[in-house]
């Protein structure tokens, strides 16, 4: 990683913060960018844009990490809300590679990680909303990956289960809801920033040269074991 230039979007917080200081240890050149822009730049993946303030001339990777938890039945959720989720989880995402796209052409060896979630592929009570925008972003991924591919950019995936983030904090609130997310993980436990912000690097690195269009799932084996 070192000398990269890597995006991050959702760096201040979470497996984006986690990534963001890995990166940086192995001498990454990282252009972080949050909503609230406490310690990166401002910017509002919700709203118009076509360019993005202080982006390098050269990007070698780009994560795309900000995301939603909204669990509710079915019938409880607003066309507002689908529309909140498809704006920060899918829509935000197309803003920001639109934006991206010719600086990721001009490095050698891009990468593209973006985020999902084990309910896209595991059917789950009351995550229609977060599994239709993110449902969304696996079809993108599969697209670009097809798209990129002779510019030599890499597009890939993460699909996580619940992980001990600020935005999980209230389905891990208690020592009772974080006993019964542990017991809900075929491998015993519920998934840590660094568990995803490892499979993140991974994927930027070097070492993934020869992975594009992938849906990689890191969710204690909650995606296809019983």
């Amino acid at each position: 990683m070192n000398g990269k230039n890597i995006v991050l979007i959702g760096g201040n917080s979470g497996i984006g913060k986690e990534l963001a200081e890995a990166l940086k240890a192995k001498g990454a050149n990282l252009f972080l960018y949050s909503k609230s822009g406490e310690g990166t730049t401002a910017l509002d993946t919700t709203e118009d844009f076509s360019d993005i303030p202080d982006l390098p001339e050269v990007i070698d990777g780009l994560v795309y990490a900000p995301g939603t938890i909204n669990l509710k039945p079915f019938h409880r959720i607003s066309i507002s809300e689908f529309q909140k989720e498809l704006d920060i989880n899918f829509l935000g995402a197309v803003r920001v590679l639109q934006a991206c796209m010719k600086s990721l052409k001009k490095s050698e060896s891009a990468s593209v990680v973006l985020f999902s979630t084990v309910a896209v592929q595991t059917g789950m009570g009351f995550h229609a909303s977060i599994a239709a925008a993110k449902g969304a972003i696996e079809g993108l991924t599969r697209s670009l990956a097809a798209e990129w591919a002779p510019n030599k950019i890499r597009v890939n995936a993460i699909a996580p289960s619940l992980t001990d983030t600020p935005l999980a904090s209230a389905l891990l609130s208690s020592d009772d809801k974080r006993e019964a997310s542990n017991k809900r993980h075929p491998i015993g436990r519920f998934g840590t920033p660094a568990d995803i912000a490892k499979a993140a690097e991974y994927l930027l690195s070097d070492d993934a040269s020869w992975m594009t269009g992938q849906i990689l799932h890191v969710d204690g084996g909650m995606s296809n074991l019983k």
